[in-house]
């Protein structure tokens, strides 16, 4: 088989559509986040993305049941079903360290999630499996001979691949599916290494509960993945999964829009840069403060004015000392110079 493997999938307009529109909802959430970082809701995130992923693989666990088993509280339900909380816990917590283009990382995600579980945790298959509906048959996975193989290849696009992270990640965990490397513990695998895809490109992936919206949409997944493999590509599965990821950042987007509504006092400021400074000033103070690489359209978008207001505000802050530029306009970044208290 060639090393240049490249995985079937058309880009199509709605594809493209999804992109732009998740991009959006992503600048609003990142920003938000440099803001306002809430670690309870982020942790109570990523417990219902565990509790959600492990659903969808028949796990009993209630929430609540999953977020003591969590916090270390007994629970009374099956010890295999406790067992894989745990273990899920643990590799969540530690996903933010893997490398996604890593099969070693890969390997040991697997056997993080599957230790107490299966007997070849952390191993590619060494037999041959099916994924049922009941008694039938709807996919067989790649003979085992072939796995490592196959696998060495879909990481070896993912690595080189030009395509957006959000569909690189999509068509990944299709093709990850379609090959079922391991013997069990392929779907949870898979989702979560959509994420640590998704993480290297923005952070705040590594709590949105994208697992949630499919365990909601699992019929549809299923359906998803079904139709893939009928089309023999990618795309719908893309679609599928696209939809759920901005779904998912239109709930947390709405989620934060209420929240500032509620707060009704704008962005929290609270660096000491005297009176001849305005409200809007100390906002591009605070942002820039947070992350000195935010672009002139991020602020303006962020603070709801102009870029060329955003313009003004900056070369009145840099004739004031408040901000330092280093390097270019592209690749430099502002550095906040506040007075001593």
């Amino acid at each position: 088989m060639s090393n240049d493997y490249i995985p079937p999938f058309t880009m199509t307009e709605e594809i493209t559509n999804l992109t732009i529109e998740i991009g959006q909802y992503v600048g609003m959430i990142a920003t938000y986040e440099l803001l306002h970082p809430n670690p309870v809701l982020r942790r109570e995130n990523r417990i219902r993305s565990i509790h959600s992923s492990l659903a969808i693989e028949q796990n009993t666990l209630s929430l609540q049941q999953v977020t003591d088993v969590i916090e270390g509280k007994r629970v009374l339900g099956p010890p295999q079903d406790i067992c894989e909380v745990k273990n899920a816990y643990e590799v969540y917590e530690k996903a933010a360290a893997f490398d996604p283009y890593s099969i070693q990382d890969l390997l040991t995600a697997h056997k993080m999630m599957m230790t107490g579980l299966v007997k070849e945790a952390g191993c590619f298959r060494s037999g041959n499996v099916g994924v049922f509906a009941g008694t039938q048959l709807v996919h067989a996975g790649t003979p085992a001979r072939y796995v490592p193989e196959l696998i060495l290849q879909l990481f070896t696009w993912m690595k080189h691949s030009n395509y957006h992270p959000l569909i690189k990640s999509c068509i990944f965990h299709y093709e990850f599916e379609y090959i079922h490397p391991f013997a069990d513990g392929n779907g949870r695998t898979g989702r979560l290494w959509q994420s640590v895809i998704l993480q290297k490109w923005q952070p705040f992936f590594a709590w949105l509960p994208i697992e949630t919206l499919v365990h909601e949409n699992q019929e549809a997944y299923y359906h998803a993945l079904q139709m893939a493999n009928n089309d023999g590509e990618s795309t719908v599965f893309v679609e599928f999964m696209l939809q759920m990821i901005r779904d998912a950042l239109k709930e947390l987007a709405e989620s934060q829009n209420e929240q500032q509504k509620k707060s009704n006092v704008g962005i929290h400021v609270s660096v000491n840069v005297g009176k001849n400074v305005g409200i809007n000033e100390q906002k591009v103070l605070l942002l820039l403060q947070q992350d000195g690489r935010l672009t002139i359209k991020v602020l303006a978008e962020t603070l709801a004015i102009t870029p060329r207001q955003v313009e003004r505000i900056i070369a009145k802050l840099k004739k004031q000392g408040l901000l330092i530029r280093h390097g270019a306009s592209k690749g430099g970044y502002w550095q906040v110079n506040l007075p001593d208290k």
